[in-house]
């Protein structure tokens, strides 16, 4: 059984919370609190194994709830978000840098035609977060440590022309892309791509909170899209993204692939037929396996290849497939791995 508590202000959203969780035989709610300071009681007194958490709330709010729940008593939480504003988006980002593992919107109410999926899609997260074994934030030594050290290879690599950079990302992907990012240059020379597994409907405001937050140009992708250097590429909701020869973004419809799409193996399949050994390629935090393989490619071809180590990974499961295939030269953390970026950019 999964201990699960809901905090959440409005009690009659508490209420359908509470219907669609304890619906599930797997799942048990354990508590409903209205703000981040009963949270943090109901915590310590209820040991759930899940919290599903809103933003905005009197006394404390969700972002700064999940702080205090992941210095204090980590456990994995889920952001259940039931507005579209850009300041609601950005706080939910904001809540995923201060340790929640994930975000998901609202179900839709009682006789709503897409009520079953949405509220199936809750349940789904909630359990599937419950695997996930978290711990308190990183210690600032390791981050120091990354910053000063020089990346060491598995093997030797070869001075080459960077031309672009791939990242493929899951959950606790969006802070690890943050801290990335916000670490290169702003004359960063070549163009960036990602894919990040996330719900639907919040890749825009990921992209405008990324943009804010790393102070990078950061677009969701467009297909037939000329890449430039210096500016960001996010996979859209639904589509597959790859490139094409002559530096253009290429969505598609094809079969999803681990069940995903956007997939990171597809785009790091494109990048590596495009780019070859002018390419980096780089796999973040992430359950299941989705990049590994690719990556792989990407390395046989001659590319650059790292993923996040595991003790900065949130989920160190797309990663570990990744260094069991040996289809990463460079194992760090994301600070390590800014360091790795901006040196290739120096050539």
């Amino acid at each position: 059984m999964i201990k699960v508590l809901v905090v959440e202000d409005s009690p009659v959203v508490q209420q359908f919370l509470v219907h669609i969780l304890n619906s599930d035989p797997d799942l048990r709610v354990v508590g409903t609190v209205k703000d981040g300071e009963e949270a943090l009681e109901a915590v310590k007194s209820t040991k759930p194994d899940v919290i599903t958490m809103d933003i905005h709330m009197p006394k404390m709010d969700g972002v700064a709830a999940s702080l205090k729940i992941m210095e204090t008593h980590p456990t994995p939480i889920v952001i259940v978000s039931g507005s579209s504003g850009a300041a609601e988006v950005a706080n939910t980002f904001n809540a995923l840098h201060a340790g929640a593992l994930s975000v998901i919107r609202r179900p839709k109410g009682i006789g709503h035609p897409e009520h079953e999926t949405t509220a199936r899609e809750l349940i789904q997260t909630v359990k599937l977060m419950s695997e996930v074994k978290v711990v308190r934030r990183w210690p600032r030594s390791i981050k120091q440590r990354d910053a000063s050290s020089t990346p060491k290879a598995t093997r030797d690599t070869p001075a080459q022309e960077i031309r672009i950079v791939a990242i493929g990302a899951s959950t606790g992907g969006p802070p690890a892309l943050r801290t990335i990012l916000s670490q290169l240059p702003t004359t960063f020379p070549v163009p960036i791509v990602i894919v990040q597994h996330m719900a639907s409907g919040f890749i825009a405001g990921f992209a405008g909170w990324l943009a804010q937050s790393s102070g990078h140009p950061v677009h969701v992708a467009c297909h037939g899209e000329q890449l430039q250097a210096g500016h960001v590429y996010v996979a859209s909701d639904g589509s597959h993204m790859g490139v094409a020869v002559g530096g253009r973004i290429m969505l598609g419809n094809s079969e999803a692939e681990h069940g995903l799409r956007p997939a990171v193996c597809y785009l790091f399949r494109s990048v590596a037929e495009v780019y070859g050994k002018n390419a980096v390629g780089v796999l973040l935090t992430g359950m299941g396996k989705d990049g590994a393989e690719g990556l792989k490619l990407m390395r046989t071809k001659g590319a650059i290849t790292a993923a996040q180590d595991e003790q900065s990974s949130v989920v160190y499961g797309m990663p570990r497939e990744a260094v069991a295939l040996d289809a990463a030269a460079y194992s760090l953390s994301p600070n390590g791995i800014a360091g790795l970026l901006t040196c290739l950019a120096k050539g």
